[in-house]
């Protein structure tokens, strides 16, 4: 597995839940910029139309070696799901206010997957109460970590 892209404000900014494996439909000239590493997915947010997923706002820069016939740089992309899966998050999407956000970019045996979650966003004083237990953590183990020396 080799991580192409990863989205470091998911965690940051929303509470994630569920965590699903899709693939993407990707075109010729998308699938090689991928490959070279030129993607992004900091903006990017999964929508469910006509139980079908798509992904929006996720940036492939054009294929350096392309021609005129290069690809859209933030066009919609189809996520391939299950149709449970879409199902069961269209549902927590609708009742639950949930969103759904890609977390990472990778390629696993050749083919371009993402992970996607579930995810509801964090409120100021969340980040804060957040920070604070990160904060602690650190200071408790470098506390340890002299007890031990």
């Amino acid at each position: 597995m080799k991580l192409i892209a990863s989205n470091k404000h998911a965690a940051r900014n929303f509470f994630l839940e569920d965590a699903i494996e899709a693939g993407i439909a990707l075109k010729g000239t998308e699938i090689k910029s991928v490959r070279a590493g030129k993607t992004s997915i900091q903006d990017a947010y999964v929508r469910i139309k006509d139980n079908e997923a798509f992904i929006i706002n996720m940036h492939i820069s054009p294929y350096a070696h392309g021609n005129r016939q290069n690809h859209d740089e933030t066009r919609e992309r189809k996520l391939l799901l299950h149709k449970r899966e879409i199902a069961r998050m269209g549902g927590k999407i609708a009742k639950e206010n949930y969103t759904v956000i890609p977390t990472k970019v990778y390629l696993k045996d050749g083919l371009c997957k993402i992970e996607i979650a579930l995810a509801k966003g964090k409120k100021l004083h969340d980040k804060r109460r957040t920070l604070k237990e990160k904060d602690m953590k650190r200071q408790m183990e470098k506390a340890m970590s002299y007890k031990n020396q």
